[in-house]
Formats: structure tokens, C-alpha cells, sequence
């Protein structure tokens, strides 16, 4: 007896002094549970997605609208009136169509202003617009004002249409033709090439009849 308990007061002190080390399987747990019951080690997956959104580059560029559109409502202190529309394919030409009433039968100097204010009819509109500070020209001059559309025909009703395309009037860019004026003159333009005084400034053509702002409007 007193050997077996000997013994027995030897074997819990080796115990006490190392301790059994528990052993658990090898094979993988679950992927969506702990070893601990209830708790879940499976991430949200809106949180991983948001976090994704969040990591995201911006765009290197924004892609501009294809196709462009404005428009022009030419009034004047007479009877002459009409409406241009001006259309742009990407950076290609601008495609003029203009419809104007009221004119005396002939050639008339068509232009675009520098400015769109009336505030004093068409004489606040200023100059040809000419960005590129040149002479007057014609619009298949190398040398001219980017507003030197040349001229438009009125018939024996007094309707001038024409369809106009020129590289020069763009409808975005620095150069952009937006909130500046069209104008129809009273007398045929000589596109820099009349001899007049005028010729290199204005075309010598005459008065300005109406006028019209270019803006905007849905394609």
C-alpha cells in the first residue's frame, strides 16, 4: 500500500510538472466556421466589393459628345430675319445651313462677329471674329478671318440659302464659336480682293442688316 501510493504521488507530480499536449486532427476546418461554434470567419462580400470600388483609377479622359449642334435666330432692324444651324461631327468641319428672308436680290456678305452682344443691335458685335489676327479673306483663303464665311445669294424673293462648310468655326475648343454672332450685310462682300479701303478689314460690305447668337442646342 505504501508503495502504491509512492507511486502514485511520483506520477502526478511528472504530470504536474508536463502537462499532456492535446492533439487535433490535421484535416482543414470548414471554411466558413471557426473552431470556435458560432462565430464565422467568412467576410462580407459587399464590404470586399465597396472596398474594391474604393481602390478604383479614374478615367484617363472624358470622351466629348460626337456630334455638335448650334443654332442662330438672325433678326434685324428691317425686315431681313432668318435661322443658321451649325453642326460638327467630332473635330471634323462645322456644316452651316443657313435660311435667310428679306433681302435684296444678290450677293451679301455673310460673317461671324467676335462677340454675341446686342446689346446695341448689330454693332456691339464687334469685328470678324479672327483669332489668328490675319487679313480678310476669302473662305477658301489660306490668309483670312476665321469668321470670313464669304457671301450668300438672295433670289428674286429675297430668300438666300446656302450650306456652308469651313474648318475654322468649330463648336467646342479654344476657338470655339459659342456665344458669338452671325451677321448678313447689306452689300456683297469682295473677300479682301475689291481694292476698297475696307477690302482688308471688312470686305467693304456694306451695313449690317441682322444678326443672330449662336448657342447650343440638343442634336
Amino acid at each position: 500500500m505504501q508503495a502504491a501510493a509512492i507511486a502514485a504521488m511520483a506520477a502526478h507530480a511528472i504530470l504536474a510538472a508536463n502537462p499532456p499536449i492535446l492533439h487535433l486532427p490535421l484535416s482543414p476546418l470548414p471554411l466558413n466556421h471557426s473552431s470556435f461554434h458560432g462565430i464565422s470567419l467568412s467576410l462580407p462580400r459587399q464590404s470586399f466589393s465597396l472596398s474594391l470600388a474604393a481602390k478604383k483609377e479614374p478615367p484617363l479622359f472624358v470622351v466629348a459628345a460626337a456630334t455638335k449642334k448650334a443654332v442662330a435666330v438672325l433678326k434685324g432692324t428691317s425686315n431681313v430675319e432668318g435661322v443658321v444651324t451649325l453642326t460638327q461631327e467630332a473635330d471634323g468641319p462645322t456644316t452651316v445651313n443657313a435660311r435667310i428672308t428679306g433681302l435684296t436680290p444678290g450677293p451679301h456678305g455673310f460673317h461671324l462677329h467676335q462677340y454675341g452682344d446686342t446689346t446695341n443691335g448689330c454693332m456691339s458685335t464687334g469685328a470678324h471674329f479672327n483669332p489668328n489676327n490675319l487679313k480678310h479673306g476669302a473662305p477658301e483663303d489660306e490668309i483670312r478671318h476665321a469668321g470670313d464665311l464669304g457671301n450668300i445669294v438672295a433670289n428674286a424673293e429675297g430668300v438666300a440659302e446656302a450650306i456652308i462648310v469651313d474648318s475654322q468655326i468649330p463648336l467646342s475648343g479654344p476657338n470655339a464659336v459659342i456665344g458669338r454672332a452671325l451677321v448678313v450685310h447689306e452689300l456683297e462682300d469682295d473677300l479682301g480682293k475689291g481694292g476698297h479701303e475696307l477690302s482688308s478689314t471688312t470686305g467693304n460690305a456694306g451695313g449690317r442688316l441682322a444678326c443672330g447668337v449662336v448657342g447650343l442646342t440638343p442634336v
